[in-house]
């Protein structure tokens, strides 16, 4: 499927034309996985278009690069504002935004070298529900996958790598060649971790249940985002080892991240799970803070301004 795609791209200190925004097919990243990446989001808000969690995302981005090894030649505040710039220059008010940062063309081998080139690009597009419009209402159909997740001591979790994405592509593929929407990985260990591009969250008797790092899943910002909404919503959560079973027994489930926001499962390995009210809380709490419409998380949106 085509991107939907706009004017800029921002690449290594410039704004380029869409079209124009380039590697060279020996460009150590492509052949290596030598990159690390964020997802972001732009939002409609009272106040204008701000990004949710823009600084967060930064962090983790200079966080990922400094566990490869990697030298990111931009600090947080230059992508920052770099950030804002092209949001700006393409006239978006709601789109996503992916950062990116890899080793470049003039090295090539299997090794990470201190001075090895690196480039920096930041796309902005509009991009919809990422599992399609009614998954939000309606629910998913979760799949269990073959394939485990990576061990965190053979493809650390806790870097948002580019390499670390095979292994969700080829769990999404399964998933959604068997006629499902999205797939959960197990770890090495036997437990749930997470699914393809999003964390999973159980609810069981009111709490709110989801695997930790130490299963392979990513510390997700939503699922971060989703720990602190809870909260304040008064409803308990722990952080801890679920089994498969768990998953097939709890009262709800649904996946969160970026891309897909909040989104109930209906269904787990042909299992009936049904969406509840707890779901939905945490849907209308997610959406009022990242349109800015709960004062209390104004902290979480940078206002793109301009």
């Amino acid at each position: 499927m085509a991107l939907p795609e706009a004017d800029w791209i921002w690449m290594d200190g410039a704004l380029v034309p869409w079209q124009d925004a380039k590697v060279h097919v020996l460009t150590h990243g492509l052949h290596y996985g030598t990159g690390v990446l964020e997802g972001t989001r732009t939002y409609p808000t009272p106040r204008g278009p701000a990004v949710f969690r823009l600084d967060e995302h930064l962090t983790r981005l200079a966080a990922s690069a400094r566990i490869l090894g990697m030298r990111i030649p931009y600090d947080t505040a230059e992508l920052r504002t770099a950030t804002l710039d092209l949001v700006r220059a393409n006239g978006l008010d709601s789109c996503y935004l992916r950062h990116l940062a890899h080793l470049g063309y003039g090295d090539m081998g299997p090794l990470i070298r201190p001075d090895s080139p690196v480039t920096v690009s930041i796309a902005a597009w509009r991009w919809g529900a990422y599992l399609g419009e009614e998954a939000a209402a309606r629910g998913i159909r979760l799949k269990t996958c073959s394939w485990r997740r990576n061990d965190p001591n053979a493809l650390p979790p806790a870097a948002k790598a580019t390499a670390g994405y095979l292994n969700a592509t080829l769990a999404k593929t399964e998933a959604v060649t068997a006629g499902y929407d999205e797939a959960v990985l197990l770890s090495s260990d036997g437990y749930v971790s997470e699914c393809s591009a999003a964390n999973v969250f159980a609810v069981k008797d009111g709490v709110l249940y989801t695997p930790p790092a130490s299963a392979g899943a990513l510390r997700g910002l939503t699922m971060d985002t989703v720990l602190t909404l809870a909260a304040d919503l008064g409803l308990a959560t722990r952080v801890e080892n679920l089994l498969r079973s768990d998953l097939y027994t709890a009262d709800e489930l649904f996946l969160c991240g970026t891309a897909s926001e909040v989104v109930p499962v209906r269904e787990m390995d042909d299992r009936e799970i049904g969406v509840g009210p707890v779901v939905g809380k945490i849907q209308a709490a997610y959406q009022a803070a990242v349109t800015g419409t709960d004062e209390r998380y104004a902290h979480w949106l940078t206002p793109v301004g301009g």
